[in-house]
């Protein structure tokens, strides 16, 4: 498990490798207008509650720290997930059924729920291909070759059916 993350996280790193800051923090492109940046950071908070919340059996999504300077300069954006990379190695497969308690607002206040660790890294990485999705997007519009034909697609998103939507 923790290698398929890994790998889309390595996604996240090539995209950053190739990328200026300025095209990294550029806001321009509607209809949202969240850099790659946001994006990336964002991504990284929620693994980041995560990695800290599991040692006191509390992760609460809604305390994200929100690391701005990650969210400015592709150098940091690349620190950023290689530290989650290092915990995600750090894993081990006997962690997977550990019941955590996990803190989030849905929009109408904080609700908390048991999550076995496994189904919380499941839920940070099915959220980061999301956001990476619309990282595409995003680096689409600024004329940014995508890294990889799987940057941004779920690994069970059948593939015709995407190209048939864009026909």
């Amino acid at each position: 498990m923790t290698a398929a993350i890994i790998k889309n996280l390595q996604r996240g790193i090539k995209l950053l490798e190739t990328i200026t800051d300025t095209s990294y923090t550029d806001t321009s492109v509607a209809p949202y207008y969240a850099s790659i940046g946001v994006h990336i950071r964002h991504v990284g908070d929620i693994f980041e509650c995560i990695f800290e919340g599991v040692p006191v059996n509390n992760v609460d999504f809604s305390a994200r720290k929100r690391m701005e300077l990650a969210s400015q300069k592709t150098t940091e954006g690349i620190a950023y997930f290689q530290k989650i990379i290092e915990s995600l190695r750090a894993v081990t497969p006997s962690q997977y059924e550990d019941l955590i308690l996990v803190s989030d607002d849905l929009g109408l206040g904080v609700v908390q729920v048991k999550y076995t660790f496994a189904s919380t890294l499941i839920q940070a990485h099915s959220h980061a291909i999301h956001h990476f999705a619309s990282i595409g997007y995003i680096i689409t519009q600024l004329g940014i070759e995508i890294p990889d034909s799987d940057f941004g697609f779920n690994p069970t998103t059948p593939r015709k059916s995407v190209k048939s939507l864009n026909e």
